[in-house]
């Protein structure tokens, strides 16, 4: 299951419809269990040392509304996922039409165990001030505040030590609970690759990006431009920027997204 920035869901843009950079079923490394990730489109807090620049752009997106996401979400329950996981870009950003997407996930799991994250790069009172549906109920968890490249951390789905996650409902405590001090050996991460493109789905520890390149280069895979090191501004496919010189195309690498051949680690 998958929508990336290529594909369209044929729905006019609204103030419901959610602007997505990509949907990926199943997620294993961003929540508990197996879960549904949408990666919304725009970003306004842009942290330094971002993972996923080609999601900053508000205009990049493709819209999904709540009906849309309906067919999707159910497709993901029925196939046993555990949660749904927002992430982004900043879904703080688009406040009314996550609250739709999260209202229509909610009517959906009202007798199913599944919880809803949301990530965001704003402190919590801000999406409270946003999204009070959201941080009142909606979502079963939030993990709030921007990313620092100067606070590294070993704690689960966190990428800096200033990050919180905060069960907001008692499916949230039970599910995230038990991990809010949990420090595992190795970050759980996601490599999905097809035959253009490959995506990286988690929260990398520093070094580990290098790693992954270096890596790649060594199983012979050359890639063009990577998410986390912002380059030459162009979209995967696209001419060079007059001035460019000609290179070889290559698949971009972005850090989280749907492929069809997954590797999980």
């Amino acid at each position: 299951m998958g929508l990336t920035g290529g594909e369209r869901t044929g729905a006019a843009p609204t103030d419901t419809a959610l602007q997505v950079n990509r949907l990926h079923f199943p997620v294993t490394a961003l929540g508990p269990g197996r879960r549904l990730g949408v990666w919304t489109q725009g970003c306004s807090v842009r942290c330094a040392g971002c993972l996923a620049h080609d999601t900053w752009s508000p205009g990049n997106g493709s819209p999904l509304t709540p009906e849309d996401f309906r067919v999707l979400w159910r497709r993901a329950l029925d196939q046993g996922a555990d949660g749904l996981t927002v992430s982004g870009g900043e879904p703080g950003d688009q406040p009314q039409a996550l609250t739709a997407l999260l209202r229509v996930a909610r009517e959906e799991v009202a007798d199913r165990p599944a919880d809803l994250l949301v990530y965001t790069g704003h402190p919590l009172t801000v999406l409270e001030q946003r999204a009070p549906e959201v941080t009142g109920g909606l979502a079963d968890t939030v993990i709030s505040e921007p990313f620092r490249a100067d606070l590294p951390t070993a704690l689960i789905w966190r990428g800096s030590a200033n990050q919180i996650v905060t069960p907001l409902t008692p499916l949230g405590r039970e599910r995230y609970g038990p991990w809010l001090e949990h420090r595992p050996e190795r970050a759980p991460m996601q490599l999905v690759a097809s035959d253009s493109d490959a995506w990286l789905i988690g929260v990398p520890r520093p070094g580990e990006l290098a790693l992954l390149e270096r890596a790649l280069r060594t199983a012979g895979f050359r890639h063009g431009q990577v998410s986390w090191r912002p380059g030459r501004r162009f979209l995967p496919g696209s001419a060079p920027e007059s001035g460019d010189a000609p290179r070889e195309v290559r698949p971009p690498i972005t850090s989280s997204g749907p492929l069809q051949k997954e590797n999980d680690r």
